[in-house]
């Protein structure tokens, strides 16, 4: 079946699940212009987590998808998710933090009941030292999560508000009810 707009109606009603969703406060979600090339069919949205009034982590999330289906996906419809945000640089230099970022992903998942399959990604933690003409600022850190997986339930929602809770993870945010103690930054 195919929607008013053309679009196949299972990837139509997807998109309108996704722009059901309220994020938490601190995060402003905007749509923005999605891949073409990935797949015939897709939808795109950046977000941005605010704290104190600075921009503290960034992502987007790409929903992709395939009448003909792929084999790598396991399906037709496939989330993909690019998430980021700065670090203190001693907190970047623990070993066990790309373990941590991979179960904000999955943990958040689960809690949302936002059933997937065919889960894949990276979590890339750095450093970075200035040095010369850029010389000044100290060592910089940054914390990289690169992930996709297939939905094999048709509320996209639920699939959304797993990533709204990885983006106020990464950010630091404590969890929704939670108040955060004044100069104490919530870590992995």
């Amino acid at each position: 079946m195919v929607s008013p707009n053309g679009q196949p109606e299972i990837f139509a009603r997807a998109v309108a699940g996704l722009k059901t969703v309220t994020p938490r406060a601190e995060i402003l979600l905007e749509e923005v212009p999605a891949p073409q090339r990935l797949a015939p069919y897709s939808y795109a949205l950046s977000g941005v987590v605010m704290k104190d009034g600075e921009e503290v982590a960034t992502g987007r999330l790409i929903l992709l998808h395939d009448p003909a289906g792929h084999e790598a996906w396991d399906g037709t419809m496939r989330l993909v998710t690019y998430v980021t945000a700065e670090l203190e640089p001693d907190l970047a230099a623990d070993p066990l933090l790309p373990a941590v970022g991979w179960t904000w992903l999955t943990d958040a998942l689960e809690a949302e009941e936002a059933t997937h399959t065919a889960i894949a990604g990276t979590v890339t933690q750095t450093v970075s030292t200035r040095f010369g003409d850029l010389a000044g600022p100290p060592a910089a850190a940054d914390i990289e999560i690169r992930a996709s997986w297939t939905p094999t339930c048709d509320d996209m929602g639920a699939h959304l508000l797993a990533w709204c809770a990885v983006l106020a993870s990464t950010a630091g945010l404590p969890p929704p009810g939670v108040t955060a103690l004044h100069g104490h930054r919530m870590s992995a």
